[in-house]
């Protein structure tokens, strides 16, 4: 298993950071702008088929994305059989996903023709998402630099194109198909990238194909129970208090997670460090993971607060005034990232433990959680009430049961140790001064 230095993590996180600061950027101006110009109904609306296609995006993956940097740490030896194995995989279940989005959505809407037909035309980004699975071969090899050029140049294509919709007058339709414009463009970009750095060609392996599918099956269970409580707000809010109140409740998810790829950049970096250091010193290994939950908890805690105080100025600033029912929704939403990233850094260690099975259980019982709150919640309060649940649900799931269930009591030590002062402090500057010294 090929060894990996800190000073690779935070270079690695470096590119992933100022690519998406760039993006961010641009899908702040274009976002305000298209909710502006959908209104609260079509913006709803809009929200409402990606939630659907939501469901299905853990199925068309098979679990593959939580655990595919850790095959390729395994068994470096076989990167192309196992790029290539999973592409096609995803491919597979992409057409039968697609179908399943297509036939709910005439289930669910029989008399509503508009909405059906943008459920279809956003569906299609499932099929192009299945290519963006190389993606993980750039995480595996440390070189985001590619990955998230990539996605950089995508994006501000997509981004002129969805200018063009703006200026052209283009009905909601169009908007619907940019999602699978950029999953496209991405997919066939990084395809490409790899056959030119890559050493070996994609092939495929009934035998591999097993062998991932024993690994990630606990994933595709624990992901999708993770989507539906994820989603099944928007859904419950459209259906119990109409696509306006979902549109608000969309602008405040939207702002509330406008800095989540730092987040996310870091945790990515992370991830092969510490399933590399696993496999060698114990205690580096729980340093590393003690080190993450720090990082994110304490970066999430202080958007958390900032958000709060502004967020009648976010939501006038990026929304204008049609959207200031979305203030106190975003108030409260802002505060659950926290306990959401406490349990993606959780299933790091799960799959590092190789406790995969018991996520299933985690996240049912977060989905039956999420789907009570919210029927309680949503005839009460609205998008606050959504907003209130999400938050509680993501505490539950991701804090509180950790130190119910007894074989998830270590992963909470080394969350509490991360979020010591003392420990996180002394490992900051421990940090700091690497970076320093080997700059």
């Amino acid at each position: 298993m090929p060894q990996i230095k800190s000073k690779q993590v935070f270079k690695n996180a470096k590119w992933i950071i100022i690519c998406k600061i760039a993006q961010s950027i641009i899908q702040l101006v274009i976002g305000m702008i298209s909710a502006r110009y959908l209104g609260p109904s079509n913006y709803g609306l809009i929200n409402y088929a990606a939630s659907i296609t939501a469901f299905f995006l853990p199925i068309m993956k098979l679990g593959l994305d939580a655990t595919l940097v850790h095959e390729l740490l395994e068994k470096p030896e076989k990167e192309g059989e196992t790029i290539g194995t999973a592409v096609l995989l995803n491919i597979l279940s992409s057409i039968l996903c697609i179908g399943s989005v297509t036939a709910i959505s005439f289930i669910a809407n029989p008399s509503e023709t508009e909405t059906v037909i943008v459920c279809i035309l956003y569906s299609t980004s499932i099929f192009f998402a299945a290519l963006e699975m190389v993606q993980y071969w750039f995480q595996y090899k440390l070189l985001s630099k590619y990955s998230s050029l990539t996605m950089l140049g995508a994006y501000i294509i997509v981004s002129a194109y969805k200018i063009y919709l703006l200026v052209t007058g283009k009905s909601i339709f169009w908007f619907a198909m940019s999602h699978s414009v950029e999953y496209g463009i991405i997919g066939i970009i990084l395809i490409t990238i790899y056959l030119k750095k890559g050493t070996q060609f994609f092939s495929f392996s009934i035998k591999r194909a097993g062998a991932l599918l024993r690994r990630s099956k606990s994933y595709i269970i624990a992901a999708l129970m993770v989507v539906i409580f994820q989603n099944t707000d928007h859904i419950m809010l459209t259906v119990m208090s109409g696509k306006s109140e979902n549109g608000f409740y969309s602008a405040a998810v939207t702002c509330a997670s406008v800095v989540q790829f730092v987040y996310v950049a870091i945790m990515d970096s992370f991830r092969p460090l510490i399933l590399s250091s696993k496999k060698g010193d114990t205690a580096v290994y729980e340093k590393n993971l003690s080190r993450l939950y720090g990082i994110i908890i304490y970066l999430s805690f202080a958007q958390s607060v900032v958000f709060t105080i502004f967020a009648k100025l976010i939501i006038y600033i990026l929304y204008g005034t049609e959207y200031m029912a979305a203030v106190p929704v975003l108030q409260i939403l802002t505060w659950f990232c926290a306990f959401s990233f406490m349990g993606t850094i959780r299933n790091i260690w799960l799959l590092a433990e190789e406790k995969q099975k018991y996520l299933p259980a985690i996240n049912l019982s977060g989905v039956i959680f999420n789907i009570l709150l919210n029927a309680l919640m949503i005839p009460l309060w609205g998008a606050c009430g959504a907003a209130l649940a999400s938050l509680l649900t993501q505490a539950f799931t991701n804090f509180v049961l950790g130190f119910i269930l007894k074989p998830m009591h270590k992963n909470n030590e080394l969350l509490i140790k991360g979020i010591n002062p003392k420990f996180f402090l002394k490992e900051i500057k421990m940090i700091l001064i690497e970076l320093k010294r080997k700059a």
